[in-house]
């Protein structure tokens, strides 16, 4: 079998995933509450001593960590290791705060490039294939993370980081890269330029990993028959490590979580009471393999359900769906609970491009919900009649999906700003008044 397919750890039994996990988890939180002062705190605030964890039934006990938390501790306050046995950090853009910064040591770095190995496997990848890795590098873990699953497989590596299109495509199509890792946004800017400069015949991708933002299975499919790919997800945040938390496999329902390095648990989002197999919630994860930042029931604020049963693929390890929204990112509009991703289902179903920007304000105090359409060329050249005919279409779709009304501008193909990295999909104004 191909290296980094590792069925006797993948293809466990669930007996032999809880034993792991509970020999891992018990010296976690013995060492977290001995290392970490902010974290002790948190668990005598709660009446809980090392003591009380003796298995992941017990998990529950645990106080949470939030991304508020990392804030307050920032930047040593969290660190279970002496700084000198740390050999690399890596961070957040800090655009809506104080930075987090994650801290690693080289056994951290081993085992996030082994999950990020898997993922590659997963997608199909041998040391034979030309790996192009387009997400961002530097203190962004995208980058890193792919770059070092990719080495950790012996394939060869395009660190190609993002931005600069026409040198991407002109790689792509040199040097034949197979498999294509990046943000699906930018996927789907680099399938449409790819069309424009014909030259789709020249490229040789059979996959392509991508994540670092929410993504529809529209917007999947869309990608898919552009590239003539096979697209699969990819799940990981910086304070946990960064991507390869979690992956797809070739049956493309759900993401594998690597369950020997990670417990899950799904929550409600108001109350923090664990939720019963096969509900919907809110993902919390704990680290029970990391020697730096290893955090403790720590809220990813992503919605989202888990599956237990046996995967198609012969993996067991647990999986979870993509994230249906963020609990804090998720939008209150007149009272209605609004996902990005609703909205992108409606525009992709209606022949959309996937390049849209949702803009909220607030005029009389109530809420506008405002959605900033590109056309596709041909639409582009309707007369105002039909234009306006296709606007109204939208309108009734998203009333139907979301319940209320929206307005519906469409712009001039290309008129919202691409996006190398992530793409700013929210504009929400509401604050400012």
């Amino acid at each position: 079998m191909e290296r980094y397919y590792q069925p006797e750890i993948e293809c466990a039994s669930r007996e032999q995933i809880r034993a792991w996990q509970n020999e891992r988890l018990v010296p976690t939180v013995k060492r977290v509450y001995e290392n970490v002062p902010y974290y002790r705190n948190l668990m005598k605030e709660k009446g809980v001593e090392p003591g009380d964890i003796r298995s992941v039934d017990d998990l529950h006990k645990l106080p949470f960590l939030t991304k508020e938390d990392l804030r307050k501790a920032y930047p040593y306050g969290l660190l279970a290791v002496p700084l000198h046995d740390c050999v690399r950090i890596q961070s957040t853009s800090g655009t809506t705060g104080r930075r987090v910064v994650a801290f690693y040591t080289q056994h951290d770095i081993d085992l996030w490039d082994e999950c990020c190995a898997r993922a590659l496997v997963a997608a199909g990848a041998t040391k034979d294939d030309v790996v192009h890795v387009c997400y961002g590098y530097g203190l962004f873990t995208g980058g890193p993370g792919l770059n070092g699953g990719s080495h950790k497989l012996g394939s060869l590596t395009l660190p190609m980081s993002s931005g600069n299109t026409d040198r991407q495509i002109q790689f792509m199509t040199d040097l034949g890269s197979t498999i294509l890792c990046c943000t699906p946004s930018y996927a789907a800017y680099l399938a449409e330029s790819i069309i424009e400069r014909g030259l789709r015949d020249q490229i040789k991708l059979k996959a392509g990993i991508f994540g670092a933002e929410a993504w529809s299975e529209e917007m999947r499919q869309d990608i898919q028959n552009k590239l003539g790919i096979t697209a699969y997800d990819i799940y990981g945040l910086t304070e946990i490590s960064g991507p390869g938390v979690s992956f797809e496999c070739s049956d493309q329902h759900g993401m594998h979580i690597n369950e020997d390095n990670f417990i899950p648990e799904i929550i409600d989002p108001k109350t923090g009471e664990v939720l019963p197999e096969g509900s919907v919630g809110e993902l919390v994860f704990t680290c029970i393999t990391k020697d730096a930042f290893p955090l403790l029931r720590y809220r990813t604020r992503d919605i989202c359900v888990l599956n237990y049963e046996k995967c198609p693929c012969g993996r067991t390890h647990v999986r979870m769906s993509k994230p249906m929204g963020r609990s804090d990112d998720m939008l209150i509009v007149k009272g209605v609970n609004v996902f990005p991703s609703q909205i992108e289902t409606v525009l992709l179903n209606k022949g959309y491009p996937a390049n849209y920007q949702i803009i909220v304000t607030r005029e009389n105090n109530s809420d506008r919900l405002e959605v900033q359409v590109e056309m596709t060329p041909e639409m582009f050249s309707d007369n105002l009649a039909k234009v306006s005919a296709r606007e109204k279409e939208l309108v009734d779709a998203l009333k139907a999906m979301l319940g209320i009304y929206t307005v519906v501008k469409l712009v001039a193909p290309k008129s919202i700003v691409r996006s190398e990295g992530k793409a700013v999909r929210v504009i929400d104004k509401r604050n400012l008044y």
